[in-house]
């Protein structure tokens, strides 16, 4: 196959092909099915005259991949989103190119199916319904807001979404009857973390976003926007008393600046950090009289398996 005969999955037919509870699902059985995240590669970071080049490689049993990503100054001026990319499936065997998806709607269904597949087993231990704080509304607070909808669904009612974001009057077309969107800082949004069974962080934030001290005992915290290890989202007092989650613990320690900052602090230890793969296969307990807390990076065998459940779902369906 040549290069310009590669197909191409763009992103209308990626949400078609895959929801977000398949792509949780997909995480969880590869988890089970054996798969450590400590053997991934590490990804790079490769600078460029105009940015950066993220690349991502990874590989499973049947296929192996890569994701290339560009980031640009947000000062650019192109009009164009900061973050643009590529994902491109290769066959395991021969190395033959597949299949190439588009990568940033990838990104954007991987990272939340990766969330909630950590902390499952949290999130369904009680049919109360659930309040959900977003702070951030692009696509990863959003994404995150919509795989909870869907993996929820018919197990635990979503009692309402309320999203925290600098200029609430930029994101009025996400306003609902269930969905509040209130201002960074404010009163609203204390009261409404106060509130909340889920909290979800998404932002470019390099500090933390909210009074830990808000939190509720019974809480999952989710926190998916700093992958540089020096900038957080969720202060050092959370971490004290949450359980916390985080992929692969060396991967954490070396690139989750929450969790780096943390540790530098006394706030936890690495021998407390619990890997994902643990609580998908049911190894660890998740706490129920503290804040579990997942803290994700971001890594590459994820875009690998939500792609290969992608072109799985294309090959069976053509």
């Amino acid at each position: 196959m040549t290069p310009a005969s590669l197909p191409y999955i763009g992103p209308e037919q990626i949400a078609a092909l895959l929801s977000p509870r398949e792509a949780v699902q997909a995480v969880e059985a590869v988890l089970r099915d054996g798969f450590d995240p400590a053997d991934d590669p590490v990804r790079s970071q490769v600078g460029i005259r105009h940015g950066q080049f993220l690349l991502m490689p990874s590989e499973l049993a049947r296929s192996a991949g890569v994701k290339i990503a560009t980031v640009a100054p947000r000062d650019s001026g192109a009009g164009l989103p900061r973050i643009q990319g590529l994902y491109v499936l290769f066959d395991a065997v021969t190395l033959a190119p597949k299949t190439l998806l588009d990568g940033p709607v990838l990104t954007a269904l991987r990272t939340p199916a990766v969330s909630v597949a950590a902390v499952g087993p949290a999130l369904t231990r009680t049919t109360e319904p659930a309040g959900v704080v977003v702070f951030g509304a692009g696509p990863q607070g959003t994404g995150h807001a919509d795989t909870l909808r869907s993996v929820l669904a018919g197990k635990r009612e979503i009692a309402g979404v309320t999203y925290v974001v600098r200029h609430p009057e930029a994101y009025a077309r996400l306003r609902r009857p269930d969905v509040a969107i209130v201002s960074t800082g404010g009163d609203e949004a204390a009261e409404a973390v106060r509130d909340a069974a889920v909290v979800v962080c998404a932002t470019d934030s390099r500090v933390p976003l909210f009074d830990s001290t808000l939190v509720r005992d019974d809480a999952v915290v989710i926190a998916v926007g700093s992958h540089e290890p020096d900038a957080r989202e969720i202060d050092a007092a959370l971490f004290r008393r949450a359980q916390v989650i985080v992929e692969d613990v060396k991967t954490a320690l070396r690139e989750c600046g929450d969790i780096v900052m943390a540790v530098a602090e006394n706030a936890v230890t690495p021998q407390h950090l619990v890997a994902m793969r643990s609580t998908v296969r049911g190894e660890v307990e998740l706490a129920a009289d503290r804040p579990v807390l997942f803290k994700s990076s971001g890594m590459s065998w994820e875009d690998l398996v939500v792609a290969e459940a992608i072109v799985s779902r294309l090959e069976k369906d053509s």
